[in-house]
């Protein structure tokens, strides 16, 4: 093993690499160092695209990348320092750049571009990859000079995802806008810095597409740890496009991303996604095919090449703060398979809006086969998590979801998957586009959309493996509700019909009334379609699939489908509430006695069964069974404990998330 050191303040482009001969540059170190090699780096900020040309062996013979101990976190950037900004007058400045500043990528020409972006009208207003940030503070880009001479006061704006108006901006906020034009030779930008010199402070523009990702698809086994990574102009992710995020694996199979502060991607900022051979945005580029369509295509073309366990996929996403990125804190399609994503703060995902698109959300993966997504603390995001396509085998345990505007949404996606001892504390908790789940011991605060998908197809997988075992429908239904407890959101309990902007259409409810008239059992299931008569097809999209429920709790006004198995439903008001640190979040539950007293049994794997379009057990990724017996402290269930993500309900805080 060699250890390379690395320093910004002592080292130089003719170092040996050595602590007494460090080099100037990370790129430098990722050149060279092959498996089993460690590149120390020590403080200081680095402008630079890190590119390791070679990867690791296996997991005990990696390339690591640190960060120095007992030091300053050392920062890579995807941004410059620009300080020949000159004045024109009421806080508008200017600056003129060579071409040749920006190398071969220059985001004041590329776009926020791909499948699914949604522009009001893109013949007038885009959004470019680049941005201007005063004292780390990125600004909202306009679409003309005018605007930033006067610029306007976007107190609200409307949410894509949800059809509705949300706040923007704080009212009383400065509003710092830029606008920019390009021709063969120069680009130019205009910002208005109001009161502040931008010669003076630190003001800095977006150069670089990426902080640290690989050229080249399989460079393997790769550790980066420590590390404070920022301002990069990396573009816009959809599932169908070449996934670039400010860092990631490209892929590859086996890397480790942990105990990193990465904030303002443009787009996406931990990417372990797609790459370009099977597609790049075809059905934006040439309108022959739906996205839909290309993202199949993207699916069988990944087979094609070697998209299996052991060659992509396998990494851990552990233990960093991502934050202010305007499209995913993490995202993935297919390259996310067999991963862990572990303990992660993350938020402020998408709440710029400068532009939208149906892929925003705080965790967003296609084909999360066999992942874990475990103890994530996600808020004050667009959406805290959707997990959209071939999310089998996926496991969700023991997330605090709050102050989203929808926390999670699954879609087309057929199960299993196992959603255990996690809050969801937003108005609007889950939103359920799919079919094949468990949902055991959780706590939902808000409401819950639940929704067929009849004009889809999509893949399914055989257990624990990316060899596709066929395609389906979203028939609706056939979830396990086990042990969870139910609160209403705003006191409202009532069920209403709520029409999705992309044209879907499902009814929202606090609780499981919307499956009063589902079958109770695989068995009378398969009655009913025996009782519809001839036809094939046909009469399994007019048949809702079968439901489990048995032993939730229903508060102040949530509501239970009136055939559930030993459900509480206690009329008494309770409440919930989240107290916050930028380390730790504690939760407050008071309930009523009858739903304080209820408990329910310890649940496994044994007990939830099959999806019936998949049938895979809910179990964990090596196949081994789960079994629910711990809560979201850690704490043991005994035989008969409480409902919802607590073994018991005392009458204080809980510490339910820390660093």
């Amino acid at each position: 093993m060699t250890q390379y050191h690395v320093s910004a303040s002592a080292g130089s482009l003719a170092g040996g690499g050595t602590e007494a001969d460090p080099f100037l540059t990370i790129g430098q170190a990722a050149a060279i160092a092959r498996a089993g090699d460690e590149i120390i780096v020590h403080e200081g900020t680095y402008r630079e695209s890190v590119d390791p040309r070679f990867g690791g062996e296996s997991e005990t013979n990696r390339i690591v990348y640190r960060a120095a101990e007992g030091e300053p976190r050392p920062v890579i950037t995807g941004a410059e320092r620009v300080t020949s900004w000159m004045p024109e007058g009421d806080g508008v400045w200017k600056v003129v750049l060579p071409s040749g500043f920006f190398g071969g990528y220059n985001p004041y020409v590329e776009t926020v571009f791909g499948d699914w972006t949604v522009y009001p009208d893109p013949k007038v207003e885009v959004r470019h990859l680049g941005d201007v940030y005063l004292n780390g503070k990125s600004f909202y880009e306009v679409s003309s000079l005018d605007k930033v001479r006067a610029p306007e006061r976007w107190d609200t704006g409307r949410d894509a995802a949800t059809n509705t108006i949300v706040p923007l901006l704080d009212p009383d906020a400065t509003l710092n806008v830029w606008y920019c034009e390009t021709d063969a030779e120069h680009t130019t930008i205009w910002a208005n810095f109001h009161d502040a010199d931008p010669n003076v402070e630190m003001t800095e523009i977006n150069v670089r597409e990426t902080c640290f990702y690989p050229s080249r698809p399989y460079v393997n086994y790769i550790t980066v740890r420590g590390f404070e990574l920022c301002r990069a102009a990396c573009p816009y992710t959809p599932p169908t496009a070449d996934q670039v995020g400010l860092i990631g694996p490209h892929w590859s199979r086996g890397w480790v991303i942990e105990d990193n502060v990465i904030h303002d991607a443009k787009c996406s900022a931990v990417s372990l996604g797609k790459e370009i051979s099977t597609g790049d945005n075809e059905s934006t580029r040439t309108h022959r095919k739906s996205g839909y369509q290309y993202q199949k295509e993207a699916v069988y073309k990944a087979l094609h090449v070697g998209w299996r366990k052991g060659v992509v996929g396998g990494h851990v996403v552990r233990g960093n703060t991502i934050y202010d990125c305007g499209q995913n804190g993490v995202v993935g399609h297919m390259g996310c398979a067999f991963s862990l994503i572990e303990h992660n703060h993350i938020y402020r995902i998408g709440t710029k809006r400068e532009f939208f698109g149906w892929e925003v959300a705080a965790i967003k993966m296609h084909a999360a086969v066999d992942t874990i997504v475990r103890r994530n603390r996600v808020h004050d995001s667009v959406l805290g998590m959707w997990l959209d396509w071939q999310a089998q085998g996926t496991i969700v345990d023991s997330n605090v979801f709050y102050r989203n505007t929808r926390d999670v949404m699954t879609e087309v996606t057929h199960g299993p998957i196992t959603f255990m001892n996690n809050v969801f504390a937003s108005p609007f908790s889950f939103d359920d586009y799919a079919q094949g789940a468990a949902f055991v011991n959780n706590l939902f605060a808000g409401r819950i959309r639940h929704t067929q998908v009849l004009d889809r197809s999509t893949p399914y997988h055989f257990p624990h493996s990316t060899d596709v075992a066929g395609e389906a429908f979203v028939y609706g239904g056939d979830d396990r509700y086990v042990n969870n407890l139910f609160m209403t959101a705003d006191g409202a309990g009532e069920a209403e019909r709520m029409s999705d902007a992309a044209g879907g259409e499902g009814v929202v409810d606090t609780g499981t009334a919307c499956f009063e008239d589902y079958p109770h059992s695989l068995d009378e299931y398969e009655r009913r379609i025996e009782q519809a008569g001839l036809g094939d097809e046909e009469l399994y999209r007019s048949v809702p699939q079968p439901m489990m429920l048995e032993a939730n709790t229903y508060v102040g006004g949530a509501r239970a489908a009136s055939w559930e198995t030993d459900a509480v439903i206690d009329a008494g008001e309770g409440s919930m509430a989240l107290r916050e640190t930028p380390e730790a979040v504690w939760l407050a539950v008071v309930l009523p006695d009858a739903a304080r007293a209820a408990v329910g049994r310890v649940v496994g794997t044994a007990d939830l069964g099959q999806p019936r379009i998949v049938e895979e057990y809910f179990e964990n990724p090596d196949g081994s069974p789960i079994a629910v017996n711990r809560d979201i402290t850690g704490a043991l269930r005994g035989e008969r404990s409480a409902r919802g993500p607590l073994a018991s309900y005392s009458d204080g805080e809980v510490l339910i998330w820390e660093r």
